[in-house]
């Protein structure tokens, strides 16, 4: 009697654990019409990313990301150059692991590596629209680059 007191005991405390482990991770991004619109746009845009203070420059092809970046996420200035810097090196160290790894994520996808120092100070504006260029990456392509969800 007593062993199955503590087995159903234990599975119960098991049960609890697995449950609590689980509660409060957020699995799937939750995407509003308006980017589901955007997303769904095909044709191609050009968004060059250039600090007029420095010779640095992204060029990003990617349908629907010059509308998303003027419509969706935050303004510029709600970030601080920091934070973005902090969470772009992080975002480009992952990016730059899968496009070392073709037979394991998407070539078509990751193209290329991006060449991202942290110790070059880019200027803010390339470091916002870089960061929210992940941010939109990763809600379009349901990707996930690091440890937290991409959210605007």
């Amino acid at each position: 009697m007593k062993r199955v007191f503590l087995k159903s005991g234990l599975l119960a405390l098991l049960l609890v654990l697995i449950y609590a482990c689980g509660a409060g991770k957020e699995t799937a991004i939750e995407l509003s019409e308006a980017e589901k619109e955007i997303f769904n746009y095909m044709e191609n845009d050009t968004v060059t990313i250039a600090d007029e203070d420095s010779e640095y420059e992204i060029i990003i092809i990617d349908p629907g990301f010059n509308q998303w970046l003027r419509t969706i996420p935050k303004p510029e200035g709600y970030y601080s150059q920091n934070y973005l810097e902090n969470r772009n090196q992080i975002l480009v160290t992952n990016w730059n692991l899968r496009a070392t790894q073709p037979f394991n994520f998407d070539p078509d996808l990751y193209l290329m590596q991006i060449d991202y120092d942290s110790q070059i100070d880019y200027g803010y504006e390339v470091n916002y629209k870089l960061y929210f260029y992940f941010v939109y990456f990763q809600r379009r392509y349901n990707q996930r680059l690091g440890p937290w969800l991409p959210r605007i």
